[in-house]
């Protein structure tokens, strides 16, 4: 037989299109020719396939003239994971091993020069996609690549070491390839501990609030009052992932190789430096990637240093806050990723960073401080939900300080906050929708004339305004009231206050 077809597919942002390897032999004089809008790397793998074939002592048609077409044609195709399907596809088309065991799998891996199996990036996009697809075939892949894709339920992956073992296994009486067994799903615990941070009674309820509502929170204070602490804290306060939102958090992980089994179902955090551009945050490139925000996908997103970061990167950051996606459009195609993160920012006051320190005078003129604030936009800033100061404690209180509540105290408190919240409406509160509000975030008279008096006082937008009724909707979930009273609202306006120097 001199055609032979076998399936694979390609990572579409985070799809995985259906892609069918054809490959031609044909008389002439001899060449390898692969087409289909295939980059560098899928051209490069003419070399590697020729050598996986005869190291491993396998036939390679060297006196024909091969074609192989990955169709559909208009899908850009990059990476190693078509090595695996060309090399079978030429041993089918050469008559070495059984087209028809061939056309059961949907294949993918990159091959060593010695014949050998490597792992490919997005295993769990594939599986994801070939059991949305419903059909019948089964998944073969490297074993790293496959023990991954074995998460996902109700699919068949088979596992394989190298190209001998595939080829033994597609003989007409060949035995089947073992089936790939999923990784034990064990959700391991060592996060920081809140505990560790003596004090900070206000930022840590907070940092309790932000979690039980996921809202977005932005500390401010003096260099060393504890800020990366707390915000690496997040983390553990919130509760497990379910398998569904693990599933979907560890695929956008996968697309960047970057999945580890052994934080399965814990909310990822994400930690970028502030030198990261725009692309790195929201993602993009050629072909797109996914950015910082789709890798925290229903975990945490902290930025230090937040005045440090370009400009333009923190105002890309605007719709995705709002929308929980992200859209990349180039000239030549889009893709769409998932961005359902929670924001945690930290920040200096000013320059010298000992505006308001007790211990330390601050050096900067008003000036100064204002244009180091002024990186953050008026838009940007109306987009988060809590904005905190986190004060300076002199080193001999701190030490007389007793620890403070363990995180699983606090998780508890989180945990039947969000499950009164889930019951009551189905999300959390901060992706509570505008008009539902109403419905959902009762005010009682006195609570809605202060919010209202304070709205005018302040000069909060209608998003500000909206924000702070979810806040305080949250900080009534955590006193397991049905209503929003007034000390729920006092509360919510006093973690909305303006940065040091400024009104509202």
């Amino acid at each position: 037989m001199s055609l032979a077809t076998v399936h694979s597919r390609a990572l579409d942002g985070l799809a995985a299109a259906p892609v069918t390897v054809e490959v031609h032999l044909a008389n002439g004089l001899p060449s390898f020719t692969v087409v289909g809008l295939a980059d560098t790397e899928v051209k490069e793998a003419r070399e590697r396939v020729r050598a996986a074939l005869q190291n491993s002592g396998l036939g390679f048609p060297a006196n024909k003239r091969i074609t192989v077409n990955l169709a559909p044609a208009d899908l850009p195709k990059e990476g190693g994971r078509f090595d695996l399907p060309m090399a079978l596809g030429l041993l089918a088309a050469n008559g070495q091993i059984d087209a028809a065991r061939l056309a059961r799998f949907e294949c993918a891996g990159e091959l060593s020069l010695a014949g050998e199996l490597r792992p490919v990036r997005g295993a769990l996009a594939m599986a994801l996609a070939l059991r949305q697809a419903g059909t019948d075939r089964e998944l073969l892949l490297p074993e790293a690549s496959a023990a991954e894709a074995a998460l996902v339920d109700g699919l068949a992956v088979r596992q394989a070491r190298h190209l001998l073992d595939v080829v033994a296994a597609l003989q007409p009486e060949g035995e089947g390839l073992a089936r790939a067994a999923a990784l034990p799903r064990e959700r391991q615990s060592g996060l920081p501990d809140l505990a560790d941070i003596k004090g900070q009674a206000g930022p840590k309820r907070a940092l309790e609030i932000a979690a039980a509502g996921s809202h977005s929170l932005l500390m401010v204070g003096p260099p060393g009052t504890g800020k990366s602490m707390l915000a690496q804290r997040l983390a553990g306060l919130l509760p497990a992932l379910d398998d569904d939102a693990a599933l979907e958090s560890a695929a956008v992980l996968s697309l960047s190789g970057q999945f580890d089994i052994s934080r399965w179902g814990q909310r990822p955090l994400r930690a970028p430096h502030h030198s990261a551009s725009s692309v790195a945050l929201v993602g993009g490139g050629s072909p797109p990637r996914p950015g910082e925000i789709s890798l925290a996908q229903h975990g945490v997103l902290f930025l230090d240093e937040i005045p440090e970061f370009p400009r333009a990167a923190l105002e890309a950051l605007r719709e995705p806050l709002e929308t929980g996606r992200i859209l990349i459009s180039r000239a030549a195609r889009q893709a769409e990723f998932p961005a359902r993160f929670q924001l945690v920012a930290a920040m200096n006051p000013c320059p010298c960073g000992h505006l308001g320190n007790p211990l330390r005078a601050c050096r900067c003129t008003p000036d100064q401080v204002a244009r180091y604030q002024g990186r953050l936009s008026g838009p940007f800033l109306d987009r988060l939900d809590l904005l905190v100061e986190v004060p300076v404690i002199p080193p001999r209180e701190l030490q007389d300080m007793a620890p403070g509540e363990p995180s699983a105290v606090v998780a508890e408190r989180v945990a039947a906050a969000r499950e009164r919240a889930l019951m009551r409406q189905g999300v959390a509160n901060a992706q509570l929708p505008a008009q539902d509000l109403a419905g959902h975030a009762g005010l009682e008279p006195a609570a809605k004339s202060l919010l209202e008096r304070s709205a005018e006082r302040l000069g909060w937008s209608a998003r500000s305004f909206h924000r702070v009724l979810r806040v305080a909707r949250t900080i009534a979930d955590l006193a397991g009231a049905a209503g929003i009273g007034s000390g729920h609202v006092a509360e919510a306006i006093q973690m909305r206050r303006g940065l040091p120097g400024q009104a509202g």
